[in-house]
C-alpha cells in the first residue's frame, strides 16, 4: 500500500514548463500534469515604429529569457530540478524568434537531462482554451496577428475548416490603426483602441467583403480602408466601425459554416483578437442561434503565451511524444492540420 501511495504522489508532482516565442512575446509557463498552472510570466518586445522586426525580437527574447526563468520558477515556488518535461513552440512563427526559444529549451532539457517536446502554437492555442474554459469538442476561431484560421478536431487531427487566403485579420487591424497614427501601448493593443474608436461611429462605410467558399481575404479591404483614410472623407470613427464590422461579419460567416458542416456543440473563441467584445457578442449570437456554448479564451491565455505551450506538452508526453535535440529543427510553417492529436478521442 505505501508503495502504491508514493508512486500515485509522485505522478501529481510532475511539471513541465513551457517557452512561447514565435513572436514579439516571450513567454515561459509551467503546468502541473494535472492541468493547474503555477506560473505564466511574460515579456513583449514593442517596437519603436512600424511592425514588428524578427532579427530586433530575437534580440529582445535573448536579452529577457533569463529574467522571465526566474521569475517563472519563483512564481511557481520550484527549483528547476522539480521540472519533469521542457516544452517549447516549434512553429509556425517568425524564424529568429523561434531559434531562440528553441535554443533556450535545449539548454534546459540537456543541463537537466529532461525530455524535450516540440509544440505546434495554433495547437496549443486550442488546448489552452479548452482547459480554460472546459470546452471539450469546440470548432474553434483563432484570430491573432499572424493567423486567422477556423478548425475542429476530425479523424485524429484539427482540420481547418477556414483561413485567410492572405493576411491575417489581427495583421488587417493592426496595419490599419499604424496607417492612422495608432500606436499599440504595453497594456492596450492596437486592436483595442480601434475598438474603442469604432465604438464613437456610427456610419458603415463600403469595404471589400471578400469570403471565397470556406476561406477569408482581408488585403482588399485594408487597401479599400487606408485609401479612404488618407482622402479624408470619412472620419476616423466611422473607418474604425467599418473595418471592424466588416473583418468581424466575414469570420462569424466562416465560423458559423463551419459548425453547421462539422456538427459541433460548442464554439471557441482563442487568439489575440479574443479580447474584442464585438466580436466576442457576434460569435455569441451565431452560436446560440445553432444552439452551440460559446466559450472565449481569458485574456491572459488569449494572446501568446508559455502556459498553452507547457499544457500541450503535457497532453504530448502523456502520448510518447518527444524529439531528441538533435532532431529539435524549428519549423516556420507547420501547419496545424499536419500534427496528430491522440489525445483527443474522435
Amino acid at each position: 500500500m505505501h508503495s502504491i501511495y508514493v508512486l500515485f504522489t509522485v505522478s501529481i508532482l510532475m511539471y513541465c514548463l513551457g517557452i512561447e516565442s514565435t513572436s514579439d512575446d516571450f513567454s515561459i509557463g509551467i503546468v502541473s500534469f494535472d492541468g493547474k498552472v503555477l506560473a505564466n510570466v511574460v515579456s513583449t518586445y514593442l517596437p519603436e515604429k512600424g511592425g514588428i522586426h524578427p532579427r530586433e525580437a530575437a534580440r529582445h527574447h535573448t536579452e529577457v529569457a533569463g529574467e522571465v526563468l526566474t521569475e517563472a520558477l519563483r512564481k511557481a515556488r520550484l527549483k528547476p530540478r522539480d521540472i519533469s518535461v521542457i516544452a517549447f513552440s516549434q512553429g509556425p512563427g517568425m524564424g529568429p524568434c523561434l531559434r531562440t526559444g528553441a535554443t533556450v529549451a535545449r539548454a534546459l532539457s540537456s543541463y537537466l537531462d529532461l525530455p524535450l517536446v516540440g509544440v505546434n502554437h495554433l495547437v496549443a492555442h486550442i488546448e489552452v482554451g479548452k482547459l480554460a474554459t472546459g470546452a471539450e469538442d469546440p470548432v474553434t476561431l483563432f484570430v491573432s496577428g499572424g493567423s486567422t484560421v477556423v478548425s475542429a478536431f476530425e479523424a485524429g487531427r484539427y482540420r481547418i475548416f477556414g483561413e485567410t487566403l492572405d493576411i491575417a485579420a489581427g495583421n488587417c487591424i493592426d496595419i490599419f490603426a499604424r496607417e492612422a497614427g495608432i500606436h499599440p501601448e504595453r497594456e492596450l493593443p492596437a486592436a483595442a483602441i480601434i475598438g474603442k474608436l469604432a465604438g464613437q461611429g456610427f456610419r458603415l462605410v463600403p469595404l471589400p467583403y471578400v469570403v471565397k467558399g470556406m476561406d477569408l481575404s482581408f488585403s482588399g479591404l485594408l487597401t479599400a480602408a487606408t485609401q479612404l483614410l488618407h482622402e479624408g472623407k470619412h472620419s476616423l470613427e466611422d473607418l474604425c466601425f467599418s473595418v471592424q464590422e466588416y473583418v468581424f461579419s466575414m469570420l462569424t460567416e466562416v465560423t458559423e459554416r463551419a459548425l453547421a458542416h462539422a456538427e459541433k456543440s460548442e464554439v471557441l473563441l482563442a487568439g489575440g483578437v479574443a479580447a474584442s467584445e464585438r466580436l466576442q457578442s457576434m460569435l455569441k449570437v451565431m452560436a446560440e442561434d445553432h444552439d452551440a456554448r460559446f466559450c472565449v479564451v481569458p485574456k491572459e491565455f488569449a494572446t501568446d503565451n508559455g502556459t498553452m505551450i507547457a499544457w500541450t506538452g503535457v497532453l504530448a508526453y502523456r502520448h510518447e511524444f518527444s524529439v531528441p535535440i538533435e532532431d529539435s529543427l524549428v519549423r516556420l510553417k507547420w501547419r496545424l492540420d499536419e500534427v496528430q492529436i491522440p489525445w483527443v478521442e474522435g
